[in-house]
């Protein structure tokens, strides 16, 4: 029996970035190599220019610019639409509109092939956080205008595809409210995590000699560095924090935009010996992270569910977070971590009870690794995207 053939498309080469969309694309590929013939066609970033294979996933260039999004997603659909005929696959999948000018040279010729839109952050929910929130710099309103358009591409693309698979409920509510896809044809497969590479450890030494950490308690976050994540809730919860318990450290990794803005505002809170700013890490050295932290906090606004708070949980490490959004669905409220209602004050209690009882974070920790091996592996992730592609392959 020859195999399903999935092309799957993607702005940035997945084996060369680390974000939870490509991620997602290498798990899944690598776990459904012995049952799909699954291709990923990406943009030329990062200086890739050569066809590869990365675990039974073949990852083939397409020429677009190195610049930033979405100039470089423009350009990558550019290249898409001329080649539509060499494509020879049963089903398509785009992720985060990175597909589109595929998908309108497919209609323009009245194709038949089956057509995948993946949906992680619904782009016109996270526009309208950011309206909401009010925007004051120049950088902001002009990456809050390319949102914008950005979203009524991913809308349409949604209502033309043959399946629209989501990351949660919440995502999939976003999507049938803002973009009018009748919920019928919305499949959610939930991201996932590999329970083998992040697991509970005591091996850390190195990573806190790295950030001269000693023994103090460590409050770790992980994330892109822009302004749905909620840094400043983080950094303003953490005055209190650091009143209460003043050897506290706050461990940040990731970058983006707001980098030195939120360094700026640690350093005018007096907070600078409390925290520590990693940048980007290699994602072999994730893991130890997760393990020397005593709690994960994720202040962030607005996820449509949060790898890294999948990560955290595996690594058996309790979680403090805001009650919103696909937050909910990734973290149970008291069971895995605790969620608080929107407020600095609130996040501050959260974290200062966790770092105070460590029965409770040991209790949370627990429980978190098995509600994740129980529902949230790339295994499990895996299985239910075969299931929709085979689904979109009868689609015809």
């Amino acid at each position: 029996m020859e195999k399903l053939r999935v092309a799957v498309f993607n702005t940035q080469p997945p084996h060369l970035y680390f974000g939870g969309v490509e991620r997602r694309i290498m798990e899944t590929g690598k776990r459904l190599s012995g049952e799909v013939d699954f291709t990923v066609y990406s943009g030329t970033k990062a200086g890739f220019h050569t066809p590869a294979n990365v675990d039974g996933v073949k990852i083939v260039p397409c020429s677009s610019t190195d610049r930033i999004f979405p100039l470089d997603n423009w350009t990558f659909n550019r290249t898409l639409k001329k080649m539509f005929s060499r494509f020879q696959t049963d089903v398509y999948e785009s992720h985060n509109v990175s597909g589109y000018g595929l998908q309108k040279a497919l209609q323009t010729h009245n194709a038949k092939t089956p057509f995948i839109t993946t949906v992680h952050g619904v782009l016109a929910d996270e526009y309208t956080q950011a309206q909401s929130r009010g925007v004051t710099s120049a950088r902001g309103r002009l990456a809050n205008f390319f949102m914008k358009q950005l979203a009524k591409i991913e809308g349409e693309s949604a209502r033309n595809a043959s399946l629209v698979v989501t990351i949660s409920r919440y995502s999939k509510q976003k999507i049938v409210k803002l973009y009018g896809v009748d919920e019928s044809k919305i499949r959610i497969v939930p991201n996932g995590v590999d329970p083998q590479k992040f697991k509970p450890s005591s091996d850390f030494s190195m990573v806190k000699e790295r950030i001269r950490a000693g023994n103090r308690p460590i409050v770790l976050f992980v994330g892109r560095l822009i302004p749905r994540k909620g840094l400043y809730y983080l950094v303003e919860a953490a005055r209190r924090v650091v009143r209460e318990n003043n050897e506290t450290l706050f461990v940040i990794v990731g970058d983006g935009p707001l980098k030195s803005q939120i360094a700026s505002k640690v350093a005018q809170a007096g907070l600078a010996r409390n925290f520590a700013f990693l940048g980007d890490v290699a994602e072999t050295e994730l893991p130890t992270l997760y393990g020397c932290a005593d709690v994960f906090a994720f202040p962030s606004i607005q996820e449509g569910q949060g790898i890294v708070l999948l990560e955290a949980q595996a690594a058996a490490l309790p979680v403090a977070a805001f009650n919103v959004s696909g937050v909910t669905e990734a973290v149970i409220d008291k069971q895995t971590g605790l969620l608080v209602d929107l407020g600095i004050g609130n996040l501050a209690d959260a974290i200062l009870a966790l770092l105070s009882d460590a029965n409770l974070r040991r209790s949370l920790g627990t429980s978190g690794r098995e509600h994740v091996l129980r529902e949230l592996t790339w295994d499990i992730c895996a299985k239910k995207m075969l299931a929709a592609y085979q689904e979109a392959s009868q689609l015809r």
